[in-house]
């Protein structure tokens, strides 16, 4: 799994964030990923959902591969892709504190409303 070493944790382990959100910046390729939610699939199979040739899904999923986000087997002739759990859990991760500070504000928020509501019902 490439690790471009650019941005590392407070205590210095690099992470995988540089090279994971370039990836996802692509429409294809969050498509790709959500059909991989269904479990390994083949560059064929996952080609059928797009309107492109199937070497442009390939190249596609050559970003996701060398971001860490899927991984490749070769089954006989085919090579199938498959979901990495660290990347994603990188993400969360890294997602979490900014997830806890909206939800804190909307509940200071819908708090504020409910007061005022409260007030201008002479409650």
């Amino acid at each position: 799994m490439p690790r471009s070493g650019k941005t590392t944790t407070p205590d210095g382990v690099p992470t995988l964030l540089d090279d994971v959100f370039p990836a996802l910046a692509n429409p294809v390729r969050r498509r790709i990923l959500q059909l991989l939610l269904q479990g390994p699939q083949s560059v064929n199979n996952l080609a059928a959902h797009f309107d492109m040739a199937r070497p442009s899904v390939s190249e596609h999923l050559k970003v996701l591969r060398d971001s860490g986000l899927v991984t490749e087997r070769k089954v006989g002739r085919e090579r199938h892709y498959s979901l990495c759990r660290a990347p994603m859990q990188e993400i969360s991760n890294w997602l979490h504190p900014y997830e806890l500070y909206w939800q804190e504000r909307l509940r200071l928020l819908r708090d504020t409303v409910v007061e005022e509501e409260n007030e201008r019902q002479g409650r």
